[in-house]
């Protein structure tokens, strides 16, 4: 693996490390704006829209990678997409995301799996855990694909372990989500 790719995990593990130890909740979060504060992909606007304007912007592809955006198609009740960021890669069809407003309405939720059912293993279908049912749900939902961030996140102030806070997890910090020192 070569560094930039090793640099992202450890920033992106950094940032949910972090959060995990985070109070209560103080904000209810959309997705969207946890996804882009988490990932550093600037897009606006509802979920279903950030494919198509991630295109010419971003890199899309079929692959997971760890900080990459999921771009979930509109379905059924989720009429306006889903976005959520790629915590760790498991297997070639199973990733753990970490992502807002899916179980519980405003709520940010961990390493949750994913996995992909697609019959292709193109993760262009996936069930996604549920916390109400203790399991993945039964839904398959659409995936569009993923959106990779412009740069790999990287720590700052160098490479130590655990890596030091990142640009998102201040913001998050400054906004009262998430409790840490320097």
């Amino acid at each position: 693996m070569h560094f930039r790719k090793v640099a992202a995990r450890l920033a992106l593990a950094g940032t949910i490390c972090l959060m995990a130890v985070a109070p209560a909740q103080a904000k209810y979060w959309q997705c969207v704006p946890f996804a882009r504060e988490v990932s550093g992909v600037n897009i606006h606007g509802n979920a279903l829209t950030w494919w198509k304007q991630a295109k010419g912007e971003y890199k899309r592809g079929n692959e997971p990678e760890v900080g990459a955006v999921m771009s979930f198609a509109p379905v059924g009740k989720m009429h306006l997409g889903h976005v959520a960021v790629v915590s760790e890669i498991v297997s070639d069809r199973e990733v753990l995301l970490t992502h807002a407003n899916w179980s519980v309405g405003g709520q940010i939720e961990y390493n949750v799996r994913a996995v992909d059912v697609s019959d292709a293993g193109d993760w262009s279908k996936v069930r996604v855990w549920y916390a109400p049912i203790d399991n993945l749900g039964a839904t398959v939902y659409p995936v569009n694909g993923f959106i990779y961030p412009d740069s790999a996140p990287q720590p700052v102030g160098g490479a130590e372990y655990p890596p030091a806070p990142t640009i998102a997890s201040r913001n998050l910090a400054q906004q009262g989500i998430l409790a840490f020192h320097d």
